[in-house]
């Protein structure tokens, strides 16, 4: 990817050269939101700054670019706790925003928290450690996002994984 951005910018003019230089500047304006850890220009992003919004559903990602995923989307209105990664063997102690979700959820009330890791072995067990962790608030509605097979996938390509867990999935019509 980064080689076809170099190719891109190698054949534009100066001033497409210029401006592409000028946004990459500004990049040291940006924040990051005091609330949820996602990428913001002011002290709140414009998602936590949105009280149109969902207040009282968490949805809680590994990193930005997972917001974005969602937000395409189209389907969720809540808001987002960025962790800032995953657990994994060896790093079991990384810096994640572990703590400060469990604040947010005293603070604001939080209804329910989506677990949207990934469906990778440290995806999953960082929502299991934060399904544990989560136990203690009473109330909570904890989720995790589905899994399973993709709009348009045939089942005879799919993988013995998605499909185990598209069956283990499954809802009622």
């Amino acid at each position: 990817m980064a080689e076809r951005l170099v190719l891109y910018l190698f054949k534009q003019d100066n001033a497409r050269l210029k401006e592409f230089a000028e946004s990459l500047l500004e990049l040291k304006n940006l924040n990051e939101c005091q609330r949820c850890f996602n990428v913001a220009e002011e002290d709140l992003c414009e998602i936590c700054k949105n009280t149109q919004r969902d207040q009282k559903t968490i949805c809680v990602v590994e990193e930005p670019l997972d917001i974005i995923s969602i937000e395409k989307t189209g389907t969720y209105k809540g808001l987002y706790h960025v962790l800032g990664g995953v657990i994994f063997l060896g790093n079991e102690n990384a810096p994640l925003k572990i703590n400060e979700l469990i604040e947010r959820i005293k603070k604001e009330g939080a209804q329910e928290i989506i677990l949207a890791t990934n469906p990778t072995t440290e995806g999953d067990a960082t929502a299991l450690y934060l399904k544990g962790k989560l136990k203690e608030f009473s109330g909570l509605k904890i989720t995790r996002l589905a899994r399973g097979l993709s709009t348009g996938g045939d089942i005879e390509y799919a993988d013995e994984i998605t499909l185990g867990s598209a069956i283990a999935n499954r809802r009622e019509l």
